[in-house]
């Protein structure tokens, strides 16, 4: 089984993605952990069927949110989520997280 780990850059924009969720309505942040959850685990099942944005980076998009987790799959059976990225962020701000 695939483990996940944050990028530590990535777990704060998930920090924030959520808390900023949940102050424009109260439940809101919770949906927003959900779907990302549920991105996660499809991960875990196909860590290939993200497209991939180049190199070893692959992308999957959150279905009801403008965010996509840019991630990485490593030779020790992890997925390395590099980037929890806004759709209206600047691209590939997070190109040299490892």
């Amino acid at each position: 089984m695939k483990n996940v780990i944050f990028h530590p850059l990535a777990e704060q924009e998930l920090i924030d993605a959520t808390a900023y969720y949940e102050e424009q309505k109260p439940g809101l942040g919770l949906e927003f952990i959900g779907e990302v959850e549920h991105a996660v685990n499809f991960l875990i099942l196909y860590p290939e069927a993200g497209s991939n944005v180049g190199g070893s980076v692959r992308r999957v998009i959150l279905p009801k949110f403008s965010y996509s987790l840019l991630y990485r799959t490593l030779e020790d059976d992890q997925i390395r989520i590099l980037a929890v990225a806004h759709h209206k962020r600047k691209p590939q701000y997070w190109v040299d997280r490892e």
